[in-house]
């Protein structure tokens, strides 16, 4: 049987909560109704993972590469936009 699955953010919550708490971590851990067991497996994993929690240096590169084709592809749009917008100005003149 699996034991019980928590949100990223509850974990976290109770990380951050052990790591500046005066509390000790099996009273944060009661106060969350979590085991022990799991709080500190959840501390050692922040440990081991902290700076990959906000992405790795690859993850932020294609994020930005990929934001940058989007403002590329939006760009083109607008500068089609206003073409068609200045076709449809000239004919109605015209007419």
């Amino acid at each position: 049987m699996a034991g019980k699955s928590y949100s990223a953010s509850f974990k976290f919550k109770v990380v951050r909560e052990a790591l500046t708490s005066e509390q000790s971590d099996a009273e944060i851990a009661r106060i969350n109704d979590i085991h022990p067991n799991t709080l500190s497996k959840w501390k050692k994993q922040f440990d081991s993972q902290g700076p990959e929690i906000f992405g790795t240096d690859e993850q932020v590169k294609e994020y930005e590469q990929r934001i940058g084709e989007l403002e590329q592809m939006l760009g083109k749009k607008e500068v089609e936009l206003a073409l068609h917008k200045n076709f449809l100005t000239g004919r109605r003149k015209n007419s």
